[in-house]
């Protein structure tokens, strides 16, 4: 630390399947990091990587650490460390990180120059979700919130609905997911009725508008005493009377105890795992719920992370307006996929998109066969 004091965090990198090439998945900051919630969001990466046709596999990473308790000289140092000990086992062509919950593009910067330092040479290939300055993508920041909107759509298009000034929606978490969904959803002429941060959020039944929201977010870090709605808690907006629920905040928030009162017709998972498993039980049995799963919802976050990896390897960018076509391509196409598959074998969209993706690597580990046989 810069008090000259030594502390020691725990810090993982797990790696779940690669049948389908190297191994991808954000490295997250937080205090609640653990061996098992990185293992589990390792195998989630797998199926989402299988689900929309990606060439790579599935890994997580995670330092048990509350960065906002650091100086960035304090995070600087903590991420080179983090990044010499796990440098055996990432290379561009056996595992690329990205950002996660609690870290950044500066952060992703620090682990490119570690690891170049280390080789002697610059690697931007090595990481994805860095600035573009060092080798970023353009459309990376706002491809998981895109992801989710584009799914939203197709969602409403399959379902013959028409999103317009009269669809309501509700969004948890305002920061660069939830914050581009809000844009998304306004720009397709839905109404915004509710967003929030983790102090807490505003109600508005006639409507919020996203510029003024970003402005003064980027003022005051929250939403209290804003003069255009009236404030509401978390568990409150989760419950609100809306059309289109957006969890984009942390995992778990939607309980079992709020899950019986929900009053929304649809949930887009813009957060990884935002349904506990009991919530999941009783939202099973709601014929009238219509949700699309983290697994599909939030994969264009590793879609451009994919695209910034092909940019990088080839030494050749594209334009902003063909990396959003690619991301629309493959996120519609994926949707389809799943929603018909569901239609088929009359399951869920989270089981159809499991089946699915599983069913993938499945035949992809069975094709390769088995060394040594």
């Amino acid at each position: 630390k810069e008090d000259g004091s030594i502390q020691v965090v725990p810090g993982y990198r797990v790696h779940h399947n690669d049948v389908f090439g190297p191994y991808k998945g954000g490295i997250r900051y937080h205090p609640n990091v653990s061996l098992g919630e990185v293992a589990a969001l390792a195998m989630l990466m797998t199926w989402k990587c299988a689900l929309v046709g990606l060439p790579l596999g599935g890994a997580k990473g995670g330092v048990q650490v509350d960065p906002h308790l650091l100086t960035r000289t304090e995070l600087q140092r903590m991420t080179r460390r983090y990044t010499v000990e796990i440098l055996n086992f990432i290379s561009p062509d056996h595992d690329i990180p990205a950002p996660d919950m609690g870290t950044n593009e500066q952060v992703m910067a620090w682990i490119m120059d570690t690891y170049s330092q280390m080789k002697g040479y610059a690697v931007p290939e090595i990481v994805t979700g860095k600035p573009k300055i060092i080798g970023g993508s353009l459309g990376r920041l706002e491809a998981t919130g895109r992801g989710v909107s584009y799914c939203i759509l197709e969602a409403y298009k399959n379902l013959g609905k028409k999103l317009d000034e009269k669809t309501t929606v509700a969004i948890q978490g305002f920061g660069n997911v939830g914050s581009i969904v809000a844009k998304k959803m306004q720009k397709y002429g839905a109404t915004i009725v509710a967003v929030s941060t983790v102090e807490g959020g505003i109600y508005n039944p006639h409507g919020l508008e996203y510029e003024r929201l970003k402005t003064w977010l980027e003022k005051h870090d929250h939403f209290k005493n804003y003069p255009h709605g009236e404030s509401l808690t978390n568990e409150e907006l989760l419950t609100l009377d809306v059309d289109i629920l957006v969890p984009a905040a942390t995992e778990d928030t939607i309980t079992d105890k709020v899950a019986k009162k929900l009053r929304c017709r649809m949930i887009a998972e813009a957060a990884n795992g935002p349904i506990s498993f009991e919530a999941e039980t009783i939202l099973q049995n709601n014929p009238d719920l219509f949700i699309i799963p983290d697994v599909l919802a939030n994969a264009g976050g590793v879609t451009v992370s994919y695209f910034e990896w092909v940019q990088d390897t080839q030494k050749l960018f594209w334009t902003e307006q063909e990396i959003n076509r690619r991301l629309w391509e493959i996120m519609s196409q994926s949707f389809a996929s799943v929603y018909q598959y569901s239609k088929e074998k009359k399951l869920s969209l989270r089981m159809a998109a499991l089946m699915l993706s599983i069913e993938k690597v499945s035949k992809a580990m069975l094709t390769r066969g088995f060394f040594p046989g």
